[in-house]
């Protein structure tokens, strides 16, 4: 098992490693004596772990309560949002107790949003069961709902007490859930580790799990003890988000997380290339991996399509939108771009 501590407004360790769920509740009891455990999950994920989580928690001593709602990211919703917050209230879930975000991204997001603003703030911990969520959205304390205007619009910045992270629940996963991680995956060795880029390259769909998740999961740690609230570094982990965040709300979140911010990444390094920014051998790169993981690099939305979606997204400051753009593997910078350019720059890249 590997441990990496995060520092940020709530300090909490990210427990990474096979074997990991039975020992939940004792793990929990570390940061939060027993009482309540909600268990907030969904429809695909309850049905696999979530007697064993329950098992967990209760040989811990905690009273244990479940909501379960449909898979899906058209749940990240409102609605959804105001359903969960009754049902902690009508389980007289107190400041004393506690949510286990049993899911991912969706759950967790969803999850983390209840516990900043129930009760003005109760503690969670985040269990993801995505290779996505077990390397970005489980760690950094952002929690959001989507709105009809756009992705992740409402939510607050409020950390777990605790990520644990069991590989094992990977093994459930089918193969395109997997691979849409995967692309937070290259996103980091594109971001920041040529290293883990290269590693990546070689090893496909087979590369080790505990270990590149930690890797990930130690770039995150230190971008999120630079910038917890997304003000300047942090604005880094968004590469190929806003044209993916684009691309998701034009198919009605048809194209999963996963396969649009690939696209996004080869979008936003394809016009990199025709501003001079990076040279032809990232861009090729970029396409090799994408390929090496059956992830998609390109998009049948117009440029006018993706730049009128865009407009929505929540980087948006004013008259300018932040654009995470790569100048090599390994290297990337932020380029502050005018809304009037986003077009142009964006079907430069297609």
């Amino acid at each position: 098992m590997k441990v990496i501590h995060i520092t940020a407004s709530t300090e909490y360790d990210v427990l990474i490693g096979s074997g990991l769920l039975p020992n939940l509740g004792a793990e929990l009891s570390k940061v939060c004596k027993p009482g309540t455990a909600a268990i907030v999950s969904d429809s695909n994920v309850w049905p696999l772990y979530g007697e064993a989580a329950t098992a967990a928690l209760e040989n811990a001593g905690y009273r244990v309560v479940n909501y379960v709602f449909p898979a899906g990211e058209s749940h990240k919703s409102g609605a959804n949002y105001l359903l969960l917050l009754n049902f902690l209230a009508k389980k007289h879930i107190t400041r004393c107790d506690c949510i286990i975000a049993l899911g991912g991204g969706v759950v967790g997001d969803i999850s983390g949003f209840a516990a900043a603003t129930f009760l003005r703030g109760i503690a969670y911990i985040q269990v993801p069961t995505t290779l996505l969520a077990a390397v970005d959205s489980s760690v950094g304390g952002k929690t959001a709902i989507d709105l009809d205007a756009g992705k992740n619009l409402a939510g607050a910045f409020y950390q777990p007490r605790l990520v644990l992270c069991d590989t094992d629940l990977l093994n459930t996963l089918p193969g395109d859930i997997f691979r849409d991680g995967c692309a937070e995956v290259i996103k980091y060795g594109i971001l920041y580790d040529e290293i883990l880029f290269a590693n990546l390259m070689r090893d496909g769909l087979e590369f080790d799990r505990e270990s590149v998740i930690a890797r990930c999961v130690e770039l995150k740690r230190d971008v999120v003890a630079q910038d917890e609230f997304d003000t300047g570094a942090r604005q880094m982990l968004n590469l190929g988000h806003t044209v993916g965040h684009a691309i998701e709300a034009l198919s009605n979140f048809a194209v999963s997380h996963g396969q649009a911010v690939a696209m996004g990444m080869a979008i936003v390094t394809g016009a990199a290339v025709k501003y001079g920014i990076c040279g032809l051998d990232t861009l090729d790169a970029v396409h090799r991996i994408l390929r090496k993981f059956q992830l998609p690099a390109a998009t049948a939305y117009t440029a006018q399509a993706l730049f009128e979606s865009a407009l929505s997204d929540k980087k948006r400051l004013g008259g300018t939108v932040s654009l995470v753009v790569p100048e090599g593997i390994g290297k990337c910078i932020l380029r502050q771009t005018e809304v009037a350019e986003l077009k142009d720059f964006i079907e430069a890249g297609l």
